[in-house]
This record gives structure tokens, C-alpha cells and sequence, in this order.
């Protein structure tokens, strides 16, 4: 059976291979909505498949945009990576998603393959890119970078963030004020602590500004803990074994930590909220269905997800002089359950 081309899709629509191609590309030019139909139902009916790899040729891109996570095994990164699929699915295209590892070597690894693939943009979740990972960008300069999830450090990059200073100091002056804690203990990251602008150094900031404006101390108060929640339920054991020692409060970086703090304080017998209140941050799905329910910060992962697609894909921030925002800011709120002693 012979290949269906474009010619025949423009034959049979009685247009041009170029208003064929206006179509497929959704652009450069626009179509009349009469056309558009006509082209889409040749499409159809001679079973036209386009040409990815010829198109990228053509334009210098691909319908393809990377993404890189440091483990999409843990929920936050698993639910906001489907979110970008969804965003990016509306706009047709397809996402290739790599896992870091939290290591410099595997993120370079993906940015430099999805790169070399002439991926239409990547969206970068990343401690910190590396000097290495600049440099791939400057050689790349057609494929634009966002940074989703993590405060840019200069006026020239382009983030999608949330507000996470502030979402830690509602979680912490909820437990002091609302509940009236002595103080927070913080579980924040492990102890090769990330780079400023990491999210999770962002949340051990709003901790401690929540504990200074109530007149309380951190000193010996910050906990080093992995990410996951096996990790954070090992440290948890050994901060919460000590009746002398333990702390009334603890706010969790994360909610895998906050769920590894839960499963400890089962297993030593405390009673949450009563014995100890937990509060996470990131909202995961598992969160409302804890053993208590987690009370917990959220932001719009799907309002955020658009909008790291919206960005990857818009040509208007390569004029020089663009007005387009090129920072992407969204709030923080309190989700109330009762691991904090709300009912």
C-alpha cells in the first residue's frame, strides 16, 4: 500500500501542501476554521501519519518536551510530573521524563540527551543546575529551559515556583498560635544539605522566621532527615523514642517525611495529635488518607504544570526586550486534617 503523503492530504482537502502544513504545525499561519476542517478530515479519512522526525528537521524541533525529576518514585514528583503531561498533552505534545537521582552526573546525562534530541524545551526539576548543565544550555539556545519547583537565582532564568517560605510559616504559626506547642521541632533535608533556592531550604527558612516571630528558639530544634519516608521514619524512631526529649510539634519538609514520621510514632505507641502533631508539606494524594490524616501545604500542581508548558513553549521569550513574565508565582495554603489536632 502505498505511503500517504502530504500532497494527497492537500489534493483531497482542495488546498495547498503549505495550508496542509499550517494545519499539522498549528501555524505559523492561520487557517480559516472552514479550511482547518476540510484538511483535519482528509487527515482522517486517508489515514495521514506526519513525519516527526522530517518536521524536526524542518523546524529545528520535535512535538517533544523533556523533563527531569530527582525520583519519580516519590509521590509529589510522580503526581506533578503527570500533571505536566496532561498540560503538555492539551498543546500536543509528548513528554520524555528522566530521573536524577539527586546526582549531578544523571541530571547531565538527560539534559544533554533530551537536549541533543532538539526537544521543543526541557523542564528542569534540579537542586541547582551545574556549571555543566549551563554550558548545555548555551549550546542549546533554541530549546528553552524552565526551572519548575526550585527560586531562580538570576533575572535570566525562567521558573514556575511556589511561595514555599510562606506555606511553612502558615504550617508552623498554625501549630504555635492555633495550638498553642511550646515550639516546632523541623525535620528538614539530609545533612548534605541542598543549594539556596532548593524548595526544601525555602521551607526551613519559613520555619525559622515562624519560630523567631513567636519568640522561640531553634537552636537544636532542626532535623536532619532523607526525603523519603523510610528514612524519615528511621531518624523519627530515635528523636521520638526519649518521652524527655521529644518534641511536642514537628513540621515536615515533606509529606513522605511527614507519612515516615506517622509510622514511628504508631509504632512507638503515641497517639497523633495528642502526643505529637505532624504537619507536611506538598499535599500528595496519600495525605488524606493517613491514619490521622495529614494536615498539610498545597499549590496548584496543575496551574503550575500549564504553566512550566505555557513557558517552554513560548517563542515571545526569545525576543530581546519580551515583557512576558518570565517568573511564574502561585500561593500557598493550609489543607486542615487532624495529624495537627484540628478535628
Amino acid at each position: 500500500m502505498p505511503k500517504v503523503t502530504r500532497d494527497d492530504v492537500a489534493r483531497l482537502a482542495g488546498t495547498s501542501t503549505a495550508v496542509v502544513s499550517y494545519v499539522i504545525n498549528n501555524g505559523p499561519r492561520p487557517v480559516a476554521p472552514a479550511t482547518r476542517e476540510r484538511v483535519l478530515a482528509a487527515i482522517d479519512e486517508l489515514g495521514y501519519r506526519p513525519n516527526s522526525v522530517a518536521q524536526a528537521m524542518a523546524s529545528r524541533r520535535t512535538n517533544l518536551i523533556g523533563m527531569v525529576v530527582p525520583d519519580a518514585r516519590q509521590p509529589f514528583f510522580a503526581e506533578l510530573a503527570h500533571a505536566v503531561e496532561r498540560a503538555a498533552s492539551e498543546r500536543g505534545k509528548i513528554v520524555l521524563i528522566g530521573n536524577s537521582d539527586y546526582t549531578g552526573d544523571r541530571e547531565i546525562h538527560y539534559v544533554r540527551a533530551f537536549l541533543g534530541m532538539r526537544v521543543a524545551g526541557l523542564i528542569l526539576i534540579s537542586e541547582g543546575p551545574s556549571e555543566r548543565a549551563d554550558a548545555e544550555f548555551a549550546a542549546h539556545d533554541d530549546s528553552r529551559v524552565v526551572l519548575l519547583h526550585r527560586r531562580p537565582e538570576t533575572g535570566d532564568d525562567i521558573a514556575v515556583v511556589t511561595d514555599d517560605v510562606g506555606g511553612s510559616m502558615l504550617a508552623v504559626s498554625h501549630l504555635l498560635e492555633h495550638h498553642g506547642h511550646p515550639y516546632v521541632a523541623c525535620f528538614g533535608g539530609p545533612v548534605n544539605a541542598p543549594a539556596p533556592g532548593d524548595p526544601v531550604v525555602d521551607h526551613i527558612h519559613g520555619w525559622r522566621a515562624a519560630m523567631d516571630a513567636a519568640g522561640v528558639s531553634t537552636e537544636g530544634r532542626l532535623i536532619d532527615a532523607p526525603f523519603s519516608r523510610y528514612g524519615a521514619y528511621q531518624v523519627a524512631l530515635g528523636v521520638l523514642k526519649d518521652p524527655a526529649a521529644r518534641p511536642p510539634a514537628i513540621f515536615c519538609s515533606t509529606d513522605d517525611q511527614a507519612i515516615g514520621v506517622l509510622r514511628a510514632a504508631r509504632e512507638l505507641d503515641l497517639r497523633v495529635p495528642e502526643d505529637l502533631a505532624v504537619i507536611g508539606f506538598d499535599d500528595i494524594q496519600e495525605a488524606a488518607f493517613c491514619d490521622p490524616p495529614l494536615t498539610t501545604i498545597a499549590s496548584d500542581r496543575d496551574a503550575m504544570a500549564k504553566a512550566a508548558v505555557d513557558l517552554v513553549l513560548d517563542d515571545s521569550l526569545a525576543v530581546p526586550g519580551s515583557e512576558t513574565p518570565r517568573i511564574r508565582r502561585f500561593p500557598c495554603h493550609l489543607v486542615i486534617r487532624r495529624s495537627c489536632g484540628c478535628n
